[in-house]
């Protein structure tokens, strides 16, 4: 299978780049082995509020969660609400079931569970019209032309974020990457599902309330990095 093959990430059915880091610390280790098959997704099946939580409630949904500082953040700010999140790299499942996780010191997280994996294979299993956010947050730009289609913003995994949204439902989409925000631009520009909520360039110049900085943003702040924030709402 090569870079080259017609399609984006729904048709590749691939995962480049790096699964595993520097090895974990010992505690990490420790996360991985006991907390993480706690709260992890089912590996088949529908993936619905009640399945994972016991009861309807809102959903929300990030890709790619990196080290988990937002979706941990989010999801201790609404602790009524649901939160997937999907990351193949080890280093950070294990970054986020720090954040998770609770002990004497400090309580847990109890409405996170999280995919050691694929994003798209979890977010096909929910239901259409069950998500209330979705986060697509600093992903990979892949910034070489020959590598456009293995972007995740891409026309076949936003039809299943569309798909997958509630009518009002939002898209959040973060970059620093100007030749992926000018991609970005174009797949949504083209689509008749999203209303895009911006009235002024500030709007997505400023990270909206509610939208805590992660590692990745602070990084690109500190290499220079202009930061461009987008939301979407599903008609």
């Amino acid at each position: 299978m090569t870079a080259h093959k017609s399609g984006d990430p729904t048709t590749i059915n691939r995962l480049y780049g790096r699964a595993k880091g520097k090895p974990l610390r010992a505690f990490q280790q420790s996360l991985v082995e006991d907390l993480l098959p706690q709260i992890a997704v089912p590996p088949e099946g529908p993936v619905t509020a009640e399945r994972l939580f016991g009861e309807p409630r809102p959903l929300h949904f990030e890709i790619g969660f990196g080290g988990g500082e937002h979706m941990a953040y989010r999801a201790d700010m609404l602790p009524d609400h649901g939160f997937i999140g999907c990351e193949p790299f080890l280093n950070g499942v294990a970054s986020a079931l720090g954040h998770v996780h609770g002990d004497a010191h400090k309580p847990g997280i109890p409405n996170v569970r999280i995919h050691h994996g694929d994003a798209l294979d979890v977010l096909a299993r929910v239901p259409d019209g069950a998500l209330s956010f979705v986060y697509l947050l600093h992903p990979d730009p892949w910034p070489k032309a020959r590598h456009a289609k293995r972007r995740m913003m891409n026309r076949g995994p936003v039809d299943m974020i569309s798909a997958k949204l509630k009518p009002g439902g939002e898209f959040r989409f973060g970059t620093d990457h100007p030749v992926y925000l000018r991609w970005a631009l174009m797949v949504m520009n083209g689509r008749t599902d999203f209303d895009w909520l911006c009235a002024s360039p500030k709007d997505f110049l400023t990270r909206p309330g509610g939208w805590p900085e992660t590692r990745y943003e602070a990084k690109a702040r500190r290499q220079g990095h202009e930061v461009w924030y987008f939301r979407y709402r599903k008609r």
